[in-house]
């Protein structure tokens, strides 16, 4: 069995933990491990194999958390572009064997009781294999608005039903046969394409176009499907619900009892999170005087309430979110507004590449100064820049730097000018990691000003 990993999603009702360039999947929230780590985890007790469905640029970041697990043999397609759900499955169940059964998970939900989970997923295996396409619907307990609803008669399923209101939602629950829809499934890889065949043909047709087209690369350990961005627009954008399961007669749910969260919100977060004896969540930064039943998020600076009760404060080295608790679905509505004259909603101070990172120390309207870790054998693109020019100063390891047509050794307390629209390249050719201290100057400093020539991982 195949665990396909939807990595999609920018995770928006987190802000400002999540950004669309560290999504909350990929933040450590749980034990210093990611959901997406947790993820991998416990699937691969169960599965012979992950095929991981990311964008381009999140693709580095699962690569940089599977190698903390050790987990070194996987399969990528990586989308230049979303088209939501239907179309990814699809991809990725192209390029399996028509028999293997897949089990589909997205990469951002939280499963505690991972005894329960084995048996339900053991059961849809058992499911899939007599020839049905299998979700898995979870067992509600409370009236939630904010997801999706299957109606089922045992394991048939007689509707699905959308976000309700409150008052139907609060029916659902007292129904019984009402659950939450997971977004897991499990079926036979050539099962799903023959109904995606059949009920949503032009999403069948146009993803198979786009993966014969793909750029096929990688190593023995890394086996890297590119779409090509041209052909992803051009596949109808659709969810896996709408195109397939809605339609098909063959759908089975399983109702499964897992302690299971998607952690869509802060609400949510809170309750998964360990508290102190006045249901605070702990954090070493919190000073609590007479407060009680809040979410505290704090990495560096200290926090210190007093008679403060049932907030979400959530502190980053750039923003500062402050909400009651009940109302943080609104905060898709702040990101909205960030979105319109800043890039608060995109990146965080620190700034994951694959080939390191980089921490934006001071950031204005002339001048940008980032600190930047090249990892061992690893180099930047080979770029140019039309707005600005830069310092690169050494603080430690050595720097090859190709400057026009030279390459130069630097060292700690070295440094080099990169003039406007001169060519150069930034490598760590060492065993150690290199930092330097890098000062852009120029009317504009934005990250869209580069001009790759070469680029070690085909970004554009």
């Amino acid at each position: 069995m195949t665990n396909i990993i939807l990595c999609g999603g920018s995770g928006t009702r987190l802000w400002p933990i999540s950004r669309t360039l560290m999504p909350k999947q990929f933040v450590k929230l749980f034990d210093e491990k990611s959901l997406f780590q947790l993820t991998v985890q416990r699937n691969s007790k169960i599965c012979d194999a992950e095929f991981i469905i990311s964008n381009t640029q999140q693709y580095f970041l699962a690569l940089d958390q599977l190698e903390e697990l050790d987990k070194k043999e996987n399969q990528y397609l990586l989308e230049p572009v979303g088209r939501n759900t239907a179309p990814a499955i699809a991809l990725a169940c192209m390029h399996l064997n028509p028999q293997e059964i897949v089990l589909v998970t997205p990469s951002d939900h939280l499963i505690k009781d991972e005894k329960s989970y084995k048996k339900v997923v053991s059961y849809a295996k058992e499911m899939a294999q007599d020839g049905n396409l299998v979700t898995f619907g979870i067992k509600p307990t409370f009236a939630e608005t904010g997801f999706g609803y299957i109606e089922a008669d045992g394991n048939d399923v007689k509707a699905f039903h959308e976000k309700p209101d409150f008052d139907t939602a609060t029916s659902y629950l007292k129904a019984g046969n009402y659950y939450w829809n997971s977004g897991m499934f499990c079926f036979k890889a050539g099962l799903f394409l023959d109904e995606l065949k059949k009920y949503s043909p032009e999403i069948y047709e146009s993803s198979l176009l786009a993966l014969n087209n793909a750029n096929k690369d990688g190593d023995i350990y890394h086996k890297v499907i590119r779409v090509k961005q041209e052909d992803m627009l051009k596949i109808p954008e659709d969810s896996i619900d709408y195109a397939v399961m809605e339609k098909s007669s063959k759908v089975k749910v399983i109702p499964s009892d897992i302690n299971w969260s998607d952690v869509g919100s802060f609400d949510a977060l809170y309750a998964e999170s360990p508290k102190d004896k006045n249901g605070n969540t702990l954090t070493k930064n919190h000073i609590s005087i007479d407060s009680n039943n809040n979410f505290i998020y704090a990495n560096e600076r200290k926090i210190a309430t007093v008679d403060i009760n049932n907030l979400i404060i959530v502190d980053t080295a750039d923003a500062l979110l402050i909400s009651k608790k009940g109302s943080s679905q609104k905060i898709k509505a702040i990101v909205k507004e960030i979105r319109k004259n800043t890039q608060l909603h995109s990146i965080h101070l620190e700034v994951h590449r694959p080939w390191g990172n980089y921490t934006i120390l001071e950031d204005e309207q002339k001048y940008k100064i980032k600190r930047i870790v090249v990892k061992p054998g690893k180099r930047l693109s080979l770029q140019k820049h039309f707005h600005r020019s830069e310092h690169w100063i050494v603080v430690s390891g050595t720097a090859i730097v190709t400057l026009g047509d030279k390459e130069t050794a630097l060292r700690a307390n070295e440094s080099v000018y990169i003039p406007m629209g001169e060519l150069h390249r930034l490598e760590n050719a060492g065993k150690l990691d290199l930092v330097i201290i890098e000062a852009q100057i120029g009317d504009y400093l934005g990250e869209d000003d580069i001009i790759r020539i070469e680029d070690d991982y085909k970004r554009l």
